[in-house]
């Protein structure tokens, strides 16, 4: 399979580079890709500068890329069941996720189409009637897009559809683990008529393909999700040139249940929380924070259902989570279980792999709930990135916000209670930036998502995930120009003394 689509054309790397796209549920090859080289990325840069430089797509109408969005949404419809399980295979998530996955990627190209209409500008009253002064949006110019591998097509999308509709030439790399769905964007992307140029893909490794994304002077924009050491990475890279950024890096979500809170209800949004695709989500409830009144009876019932998921293929219409992406992800995982062992923190259930013979073959990690644990742990701390979850006990509203802020990210967190009043006081001090009531997990195309701290900089969705891709730029027009001869010397019949 073609994996780098350079001005128009699908074309081979190269250097001769391919990599092997293997199953997480049983480590089949599921495909074989190619793979750029440094130079194939300079050259998709070079393709998106001319495209966006020398193109017509900066100068279309806002309604024109509308159309186009729309296009591609409807395409991604037509062919919904391929690429859904394209990214089962690549991902080892279940069906119904992959299904729910290219459903609101439609969702997000469709609003990101709306905005793109109703996004004139505005205009700034100067005090002054012969005066026009308008704000108006252009797109950055050649921005870099790099996803991550748990959810490659939906968080390519989350910066794809606002890029385009914003008028940018762009650059797309998908996590080198995770490349199928993609691949198969692109393709729709290129049948709904994207000019050569404007849309540009190169698969490969960060340290070779994002790096020389991230440092081509004609880049001006990196929008990157993924782990907190390449976010930081990227600043250091971006700031030569002064590039615009857009990161999102994580998070370590506190899931804050109250006693007085719908117990079930509560219950089933930790369990769904946490271990939802095997815990590989960034807002991912893996901190548990419990009033003490419910603590004990809490655990045992969150613990008893956790062993009772379903791990499998995800293809099976009874498996409820699938595998890890690859070995070595599991074996991160497996080391910070691990360390909460040798940290104190008591071991629930998990822990490791699944014992039955007909998951030896995948990277399958057991949902694991640990219990004592204390807020200086490490694995209380860090972003464990796996279907593991700590549970920590707390007593007064006040130590549930300050245990819940206790981090240094701020992606996202949720409240459970039936106490409105108390709901809003909680939400309103929790330092994250998508906040839960009563629920967690659900998110809107139209409301922003991102991080306080060191969850990131920057906003997707919403009118500012459109804002990230546009320079604002002020036009002041003034319509009944006269000399104000600011410099008397410039006066008619002025003479020097």
């Amino acid at each position: 399979m073609p994996g780098l689509f350079i001005d128009g054309a699908w074309r081979a790397a190269s250097d001769g580079g391919a990599r092997d796209v293997v199953n997480p549920f049983d480590g089949s090859v599921v495909e074989r890709v190619d793979e750029a080289s440094a130079a194939d990325a300079r050259d998709a840069v070079a393709a998106a500068r001319r495209a966006f430089d020398a193109g017509p797509w900066p100068s279309t109408t806002r309604a024109e890329r509308a159309e186009l969005l729309l296009r591609v949404a409807d395409l991604l419809v037509a062919d919904r069941e391929r690429i859904a399980r394209l990214e089962t295979a690549d991902t080892g998530k279940t069906l119904a996720e992959s299904r729910i996955d290219v459903d609101d990627v439609v969702a997000v190209f469709r609003y990101y189409a709306a905005l793109a209409r109703s996004d004139p500008g505005r205009l700034v009253d100067a005090g002054d009637p012969a005066v026009i002064s308008r704000v108006v949006h252009e797109p950055v110019g050649v921005c870099a897009l790099i996803a991550p591998w748990n959810y490659p097509l939906l968080q390519m999308s989350w910066k794809v559809a606002p890029a385009l509709a914003a008028g940018n030439a762009v650059v797309l790399k998908p996590s080198e683990v995770t490349p199928l769905t993609t691949v198969a964007l692109v393709e729709v992307l290129g049948k709904a008529g994207t000019p050569p140029g404007v849309v540009n893909l190169v698969l490969g490794a960060g340290a070779t393909v994002g790096a020389a994304l991230v440092s081509a002077p004609e880049v001006d924009l990196v929008s990157f999700t993924g782990g907190l050491a390449t976010g930081r990475a990227i600043m250091r890279a971006a700031a030569d040139d002064v590039k615009k950024v857009a990161l999102e890096l994580g998070g370590k979500n506190p899931n804050v249940v109250f006693a007085d809170a719908d117990l079930e209800a509560a219950l089933d949004g930790a369990v769904s929380g946490a271990f939802l695709h095997a815990g590989q989500v960034c807002s991912a409830g893996t901190r548990l924070l419990l009033e003490a009144p419910v603590h004990d009876e809490f655990v045992a019932e969150l613990a008893r259902r956790a062993d009772l998921v379903r791990l499998g293929n995800g293809l099976d219409p009874a498996t409820e989570s699938g595998p890890l992406v690859s070995a070595e992800h599991r074996e991160k995982v497996a080391a910070y279980a691990a360390l909460g062992v040798a940290e104190g923190a008591r071991l629930v259930c998990g822990g490791g792999p699944p014992s039955d013979p007909g998951l030896a073959a995948g990277f399958f990690f057991r949902p694991t709930v640990f219990a004592d644990c204390r807020r200086e742990m490490r694995i209380v701390q860090e972003e464990t990135f796996g279907p593991i979850v700590t549970v920590e006990r707390f007593t007064t509203e006040d130590e549930a916000v300050f245990l819940g802020n206790d981090t240094s990210y701020g992606l996202a967190g949720a409240v459970w209670t039936s106490d409105r009043a108390r709901a809003h006081r909680v939400a309103s001090r929790l330092r994250h930036g998508t906040v839960w009531v009563n629920d967690f997990g659900p998110y809107l195309p139209q409301a922003e998502w991102g991080g306080f701290k060191r969850s990131g900089v920057g906003r997707e969705l919403g009118p500012s995930g459109l804002a990230e891709y546009q320079e604002a730029k002020h036009v002041y027009e003034n319509t009944a120009p006269a000399a104000r001869y600011w410099f008397g010397s410039g006066r008619p019949g002025s003479a020097r003394v």
